[in-house]
């Protein structure tokens, strides 16, 4: 079994939040892991890749990420970045400040939200960037309660634009369950998590919610925004990229634990939707694990 390396942040019990903000030339810290909440920006970073979780992408000049779950992998990597002009701020902050009592007070019920989808990080769209840069860009120079007033409208003003900020990892890869409002929509994630490993078909699944084929299909696709089958596909990659990562398992091994009818039929679906093969996503993984 390969781990990579797990940061132990500089956040005290006393503080509120840790901020950094730093100008380098190139990125060269690994692929990390950390217990604590995590929001970075980086700004002269057109080409460089993030990886979150099972999430792989190019990004543009600039980027803005919320981590929230517990060691949830990620890193920023040169890739095709030429910037030697690179600013990142990365503000840390323990669960601990919102997830108890003062997260659940109704005043706080955007940042909760945001908090809870960034399980999987969440990138935000760069409309959220322009509107808080002013928050981000002066915040390491703010003090004591002010930092922490500043910090928290920023976390808000963010919170405004979550419905609009993507999901990176999948659900299975990060280990988060996302909650649905819908009776029908919970009934089918609970079902999907729980035989993943076997086949499952639309119409045993409309059927089981109580609704007819065509119906389900409709009903689905507005609800999740992706066909049933598509989600189906999702939860599969998510459990057979966590298992590529923490496990010795051969990929024929992850290819029938993890659903897919043959080793072709996995390769195709993984390369076209992780844009490399299953063998080839272990290894750079563990490339990235491996520095030190």
């Amino acid at each position: 079994m390969y781990s990579n390396i797990h940061e132990l942040t500089p956040v005290s019990e006393k503080d509120c939040f840790y901020i950094v903000d730093r100008k380098k030339t190139k990125f060269t810290y690994p692929l990390h892991h950390h217990s604590d909440c995590e929001l970075t920006f980086c700004e002269n970073v057109a080409g460089a890749r993030r990886i979150v979780g099972d999430s792989s992408e190019v990004v543009g000049h600039y980027d803005l990420v919320l981590i929230t779950a517990p060691d949830l992998e990620h890193v920023w990597e040169q890739h095709e970045c030429v910037s030697g002009d690179i600013r990142e701020i990365t503000i840390q902050f323990s669960s601990d400040l919102f997830f108890k009592s003062l997260i659940g007070k109704n005043q706080f019920e955007t940042i909760r939200k945001m908090c809870d989808k960034a399980g999987k990080g969440i990138a935000f769209p760069m409309k959220a960037i322009m509107k808080v840069y002013p928050l981000l860009d002066n915040l390491s120079s703010k003090k004591g309660f002010q930092a922490v007033l500043q910090f928290l409208n920023l976390l808000h003003e963010l919170s405004l634009f979550s419905d609009e900020a993507r999901a990176l990892s999948s659900d299975s890869f990060a280990r988060q369950e996302e909650y649905s409002d819908s009776r029908r929509i919970e009934k089918v994630r609970l079902y999907v998590n729980s035989n993943y490993k076997r086949e499952i078909r639309c119409d045993k699944m409309a059927e089981i919610v109580g609704m007819s084929p065509c119906s389900f299909s409709r009903f689905f696709k507005l609800r999740a925004g992706k066909t049933f089958q598509e989600y189906v596909i999702d939860i599969r990659l998510g459990y057979a990229a966590r298992a590529l990562v923490d496990s010795t398992k051969s990929i024929m091994e992850i290819c029938a634990d993890c659903g897919f009818k043959n080793i072709a039929n996995f390769n195709r679906i993984f390369k076209k939707y992780k844009l490399c093969t299953p063998k080839v996503f272990r290894e750079n993984y563990r490339k990235k694990q491996q520095i030190i």
